[in-house]
């Protein structure tokens, strides 16, 4: 097999068949619906490949022509016939008639195609051998091109000749490679003419206020160039290439089409196409922030955070603003410093922008509370002045105040603790305004409980409208009577007694074996609890046997000349209070 195609290369038949194939292949013509008839007129070059010595005969027949007809019953299926003639000077002559199916394939101006072929096969050699007609088959195929409305050629046409023939003793046989090319005529057509088309689009197809669209046409099956003639509904758009610009500035919400239509200038040439686009309705964008800390000392200062987002997709821009203080920021934190606020809520507003023009903006808001400065250190006046406040007990004589006069009861030396008390509570208020006393009334557990809770409830009364007396606003005054309640016990006197350092060994001893006296005389009091709005400081206590006036405190016996003690029938006997 390779020898023969190193036999075909090295003929001039074949050179001339592809210089024919080469040029024509530059001469493409517009395209057509395929024809009904076909005519082939060309040069064929012939290998009669024989297998059988015939005397003087030539290896290649470069002198040759072929002629064919084909019918095709539709677009792909015909009817071809083919005559052929080859012939020389030192060679047999080779005439074939034959005919057969022929399949193409039509592919716009390209249309491939293949045959079979069967018929008479002619051969004439010289005498004394003469002539002899056999049967012989062609089958191959080639590829055509379209140069003009009828006229197409035949790039290549390559067969498989085969044939035998009988001259008695000699006997050869064909079984070579037929080349062929030239034009082909072309009459009819099958089917209908495809109608031209064309299809439009854009990008992108949703956008949002002043963004650009771009539309493009494309024109199927036109014959020649095509022009483009641009239109709009509701928006502006011109041009007569294959895209075009639309501009979408000032549209509002909504959908909208372009058109495009397309021309060749021939008859039928004409084709339109629209796309749809949308623009969309802006959204602002969504903000939240926070402060962190949300409450900051007095010059101190909180970091402000923006959580935000555009349900558009745009690129966001930050700004701040706050209600007092200084703030700095442009991203999605900022610091408020607080250092020339006043104590109290300073309000910051978040801003959120978009990258239009003009930007769509959305807002938020937090707060910041600022405390108030610390208070100065207390001074070693003042300090002496709370200590001062944490003030013994006020002892009240047995069954005193009575009911008769609850505005007595209150001995000498108590009076004198409760001045000095209330000259320093009112100085004190000026520092600490919220400051209060509370005061706590008690009695020793002698006599009911009914007549214990009253007589408590006359001794914080009448210690409370003392200091009122004083100057004590009475609203910083709150009072508690316990009746004989939450009493000491006696090891609590006793333990008192023991840690009390003004007493004397032996007057320790004389206080420790007059027990029961001294405990009834340290639950007949009113102690006194200064709240100064912080912390609470209970009063320290000194018990009644410490006080000037302490052999009338200590009198379990109760009454005077000046205070008589309560009728028995009335109260029952005063020395069971």
């Amino acid at each position: 097999m390779h020898m023969l195609i190193l036999k075909v290369l090295k003929s001039r038949g074949f050179f001339t068949l592809l210089a024919v194939a080469t040029l024509a292949s530059t001469l493409l013509g517009q395209e057509n619906l395929p024809s009904r008839f076909d005519v082939f007129t060309g040069y064929s070059w012939l290998h009669p490949g024989y297998q059988t010595y015939i005397p003087n005969a030539q290896e290649n027949i470069d002198k040759g022509f072929t002629v064919s007809g084909a019918y095709f019953f539709n677009r792909n299926i015909g009817l071809d016939i083919d005559s052929g003639n080859h012939y020389g000077c030192c060679c047999p002559r080779i005439f074939t008639v034959e005919a057969g199916p022929i399949v193409r394939f039509p592919a716009g101006r390209v249309t491939p195609f293949v045959h079979a072929l069967a018929g008479l096969h002619r051969m004439e050699l010289r005498p004394p051998f003469g002539d002899d007609n056999h049967y012989g088959v062609i089958a191959g195929g080639g590829v055509d091109v379209r140069i003009m409305r009828h006229v197409s050629v035949r790039l290549f046409q390559a067969d498989y000749e085969y044939a035998q023939h009988n001259y008695g003793l000699l006997q050869p046989k064909l079984s070579g490679v037929r080349l062929s090319t030239g034009l082909v005529w072309q009459f009819g057509s099958v089917g209908k003419p495809v109608p031209v088309t064309a299809a439009c689009s854009v990008q992108a197809t949703s956008v949002f206020v002043g963004e650009s669209v771009t539309a493009s046409a494309i024109g199927y099956n036109f014959r020649r160039e095509v022009r483009y003639d641009w239109s709009g509904t509701g928006v502006k758009v011109s041009g007569s290439s294959s895209s075009t610009q639309v501009d979408t500035a000032g549209l509002a919400p909504g959908s909208y089409q372009v058109t495009a239509n397309l021309s060749d200038g021939s008859r039928g040439g004409v084709a339109s196409c629209s796309a749809s686009f949308a623009v969309k309705q802006p959204n602002p964008p969504v903000i939240s922030c926070s402060s962190d800390p949300a409450v900051v000392q007095f010059g101190g200062t909180s970091i402000i955070i923006s959580n935000a987002s555009s349900p558009d997709g745009r690129r966001l821009t930050y700004s701040y603003t706050a209600s007092a203080g200084n703030i700095v920021g442009n991203n999605t934190t900022a610091t408020l410093d607080s250092n020339g606020a006043q104590p109290g809520m300073i309000t910051v507003t978040c801003n959120a922008g978009d990258d239009r023009n003009p930007p769509l903006v959305a807002s938020s808001t937090t707060t910041v509370n600022v405390l108030a400065p610390p208070p100065p250190a207390p001074t070693a006046e003042f300090i002496a002045r709370e200590k001062r406040l944490a003030l013994h007990s006020v002892y009240f004589a047995t069954a005193r105040p009575t009911v008769e006069h609850p505005d007595g009861g209150l001995l000498s030396s108590q009076e004198n603790t409760l001045t000095a008390l209330a000259s320093d509570f009112k100085t004190y208020l000026q520092s600490k305004p919220d400051a209060s006393l509370t005061l706590e009334g008690h009695a020793d557990p002698r006599g009911s409980n009914e007549y214990n809770q009253a007589l408590t409830e006359r001794r914080v009364d009448r210690v409370k409208h003392f200091l009122v007396e004083q100057g004590v606003p009475e609203a910083s005054i709150q009072t508690k009577a316990f009746g004989k309640q939450e009493n000491l016990t006696d090891n609590e006197v006793k333990d008192a007694i023991g840690r009390n350092p003004e007493l004397s060994t032996e007057e320790r001893q004389k206080v420790l074996n007059n027990m029961r006296v001294i405990i009834l005389a340290s639950n007949r009091r009113v102690d006194i609890t200064l709240n100064n709005g912080a912390t609470s400081q209970e009063s320290v206590r000194e018990y009644p046997f410490n006080a000037a006036d302490s052999l009338t405190l200590l009198d379990t016996r109760g009454g005077t000349k000046k205070d008589p003690a309560p009728s028995a029938k009335k109260r029952g006997d005063p020395k069971q209070e």
